[in-house]
């Protein structure tokens, strides 16, 4: 049915009590624009972000992607694989380490486990202090300490995802049905025992699932680990880029994706064996 005259102009008449504002509201808003545009300016100026810098990059960029085409492996591509394979293994022991030490973490750090609040909360914020450090700060500080090599960068992604899984775990913990549990203390089990049969069996496949997601996503930071010096096919990629290889720093992404994409479907193929085809959330 068309709208008539009237609705019309009852509609109008209702806009300015619905979006109007008053003087005051509209001198803020001018100036709330205006101290926005004026902090937007001052950030340009102090990166020295200008038109003629961002057209230079962008240029630059054209250059470097012409350049990449073709892809090639070069001569090196022995060292290539290696690397490739290095940052895999990384990703992978790194994670595993991880995911077992952030199993009885996530479990202190659940509300419905460990009932005394000071202790919870002190757990809690642990947690929230080591994922405030990035892996590349960790590898940073563990090449200082053990020297170059994988060991280094399998104990940057081990300490940067422990306090995340954790945190992960003991969310999932929380949410995880309380009536098993319950049946188990029912039937005379222990608390121990409802953990193990009540609570254990629901968060597990979250479990897994969240640390072959972590296996997939470290297997891309082991890249930003090799450049530190912490091995994988970062170094690869860093020595390249010194001596202006674009064709095989261009091949060596492509294999990148490759490998990320094959350790996404063989993850996939792992959940539906191992936990079915149930949906998995957090």
């Amino acid at each position: 049915m068309p709208a008539t005259p009237a609705d019309i102009a009852r509609w109008q008449s209702r806009l300015p009590r619905a979006f109007g504002l008053t003087i005051a509201q509209r001198v803020l808003l001018a100036l709330g624009g205006l101290a926005f545009l004026a902090w937007l300016a001052t950030l340009l100026w102090w990166f020295d972000i200008t038109p003629a810098r961002i057209w230079n990059g962008l240029s630059g960029l054209a250059t470097i992607t012409r350049l990449m085409i073709p892809p090639s492996p070069g001569e090196l591509w022995l060292d290539i694989l290696k690397g490739m394979a290095e940052s895999v293994a990384m990703a992978f022991l790194g994670t595993f380490i991880a995911a077992i030490l952030a199993i009885p973490l996530g479990f202190l750090g659940a509300r419905n486990i460990v009932t005394t609040t000071l202790l919870r909360f002190s757990i809690r914020r642990v947690f929230d202090g080591f994922r405030g450090i990035d892996q590349l700060i960790w590898a940073l500080a563990y090449v200082r300490a053990v020297g170059l090599g994988p060991l280094a960068g399998v104990l940057a992604i081990a300490t940067a995802d422990l306090a995340v899984l954790a945190k992960l775990y003991a969310e999932a913990i929380e949410n995880a049905e309380k009536r098993q549990s319950e049946g188990v203390i029912a039937a005379g089990g222990s608390r121990l025992m409802a953990i193990r049969f009540g609570i254990l069996p629901q968060v597990l496949p979250i479990m897994l699932a969240q640390a072959l997601y972590f296996v997939e996503s470290n297997t891309r930071s082991a890249a930003i680990l090799g450049v530190v010096g912490a091995g994988g096919i970062g170094l690869q990629i860093a020595e390249r880029i010194k001596v202006r290889h674009w064709d095989e720093v261009a091949f060596i992404i492509l294999l990148m994706i490759a490998t990320v994409a094959i350790i996404d479907w063989l993850s996939s193929k792992v959940r539906a064996r191992l936990i079915g085809n149930q949906p998995v959330t957090n």
